[in-house]
């Protein structure tokens, strides 16, 4: 006998329909599992055996075939077994399902019976809306995550014998009630605050820019100055996430099994500071199987790399395709996927080895050609890609003394709104949404530049020598300064407090 039940195959960040398809007949005892299976979907066979004789069913001793079409997709991981199971106690008719080809079922299978939670149940989700489907049944463990999508009816189980259950009795079904209510987007709450930082009012106000108009930063200064506190507070003045950007991040955190357990959506700007031994595929994504990496986790977010020099090259060079496209393409010989990788790109170095090249109370014991190597680690291609170089100098001991009582990061994130709120109207109907995203033809449209603002300029471009990427980054950041102060052109005082912002490289780096 046949019988069918649907699954899913996750690809990059989407998920793709997959039908499960088992024929029980005549023949010699055998379970054969087609359709371009990998070795995890292989051992499923002994899963699922050992799994219905625990749960009081009896498996067949007789020829089953299990197909997973369509075979041009390569199926991977454990997230077939339950659908496999489902589907042989359905063709054994130990079960009977009238809408059961319109049910939709993923789950890891233990010996005993027991569902496990498994990867991608997000995406998984949101194909069994598009495509219609009656219900999914899931894990218990990704039921928050199964009711993030609305219009889906979600059935959470623990074992075989539930899920079997649910697809028997139709009448009996019980879908899990959606977390919405649960969301709270647009007041997210951090543990962590820009009031508790001492002084360093000129790179705060530098943050705020970059929050407004989602620049990269690079933070140069001794140790002990304050550049991770200050990255670390800077997802607390971005805007709130929006339910689109939410769904997405959360896609990416699915897939890499990286959700909190019981957490159905990410609800705040992601931050992701991954060690300077990464390597490249950790970093960009990659692997066999292509899987992403942390510049995607840290997509709508920041990804902070601390102690740049230290890490690798080559490391660094794969950050250049995100941080001028917002995407990543992985390539592999097991198939492609292509992740997404809008972050925001927060640095952190010293100056030298030593850490106090530039420290006006300490010392820096470095040579020139220490201090020269170590920062040619940076290449200038990447270092170009930076919006923002801005000095973060040892805090002097009166302030050192004071009481922490800066601006606390709410009343930040209300100027940076406002600022985004600017951009938001400026593109609407467009594909970007923030002055950093913005091409050649977006400046000519949106940054008019007057007779003295060019002037200025062309003395600039003379004396810090600019790139044109350079240049087309300082009017970037010249809109996003007049955004915040709701100015409608680019003003003198804003072309020139982005200047002062890329005149560090050329300082350290010349």
């Amino acid at each position: 006998m046949l019988a069918r039940i649907d699954s899913c195959a996750v690809l990059g960040i989407d998920a793709h329909l997959v039908q499960t398809q088992v024929d029980v007949g005549p023949g010699m005892a055998s379970f054969t599992v087609v359709g371009l299976p990998d070795l995890a979907v292989q051992e499923s066979r002994e899963r699922v055996r050992s799994a219905i004789r625990n749960s009081n069913f009896s498996f067949p001793a007789s020829r089953v075939t299990v197909n997973l079409s369509p075979a041009n997709i390569r199926k991977e991981g454990p997230a077939f077994d339950l659908s496999i199971a489902l589907a042989v106690l359905a063709a054994t008719e130990q079960i009977v399902g009238d809408d059961m080809d319109n049910l939709l079922a993923v789950g890891e299978l233990s010996l005993d019976g027991s569902v496990r939670p498994i990867s991608g149940v997000l995406p998984i989700a949101l194909a069994a809306r598009d495509a219609k489907c009656t219900g999914l049944i899931v894990p218990a463990g990704n039921a928050a995550e199964a009711t993030v999508v609305e219009g889906l009816a979600a059935y959470p189980v623990r074992t075989l014998w539930e899920a079997a259950e649910v697809v028997a009795r139709p009448d009996q079904r019980q879908p899990a009630t959606s977390t919405a209510g649960d969301w709270h987007l647009s007041d997210p709450d951090y543990p962590i605050d820009f009031s508790e930082v001492k002084g360093q009012d000129h790179v705060k106000r530098a943050l705020e820019v970059a929050a407004a108009g989602g620049h990269n930063v690079v933070m140069v200064g001794p140790p002990g100055a304050g550049k991770t506190m200050l990255a670390m507070r800077l997802p607390t003045v971005l805007p709130p996430l929006r339910m689109e950007e939410a769904l997405e991040v959360t896609k990416v955190y699915s897939i890499s099994g990286n959700i909190p357990a019981g957490q159905g959506l990410i609800t705040t700007r992601p931050f992701r500071s991954p060690h300077h031994t990464i390597s490249a595929a950790g970093l960009a994504g990659g692997g066999t199987l292509p899987r992403p990496g942390e510049v995607s986790l840290a997509h709508y977010g920041v990804l902070f790399l601390d102690e740049l020099p230290e890490f690798g090259r080559d490391v660094l060079e794969v950050l250049r395709q995100p941080l001028e496209e917002g995407t990543v393409n992985v390539s592999r010989v097991a198939g492609s996927a292509t992740f997404p990788a809008r972050a925001m790109l927060v640095a952190a170095l010293n100056p030298c080895p030593c850490g106090y090249y530039t420290d006006a109370t300490h010392s820096c014991t470095c040579s020139v050609t220490k201090i020269r190597r170590y920062l040619q680690r940076i290449s200038g291609p990447l270092l170009d890609r930076v919006d923002i170089h801005i000095e973060v100098p040892r805090l002097k001991r009166d302030e050192l003394l004071t009481p922490s009582n800066g601006e606390p990061s709410k009343s930040m994130r209300k100027r940076v709104l406002q600022a985004r709120e600017v951009q938001a109207q400026r593109f609407a109907g467009g594909d970007i949404f923030c002055n950093a995203h913005m091409r050649p033809r977006d400046i000519k449209a949106f940054c008019p530049l007057s007779e003295d603002v060019r002037s200025f300029l062309s003395k600039a471009i003379d004396q810090l020598g600019l790139s044109a990427r350079a240049f087309d980054r300082v009017v970037k950041l010249s809109r996003t300064v007049a955004d915040l102060a709701a100015a409608d052109q680019i003003g003198l005082p804003h072309v020139a407090e982005a200047i002062q912002y890329r005149g560090l490289d050329r300082k350290l780096w010349a």
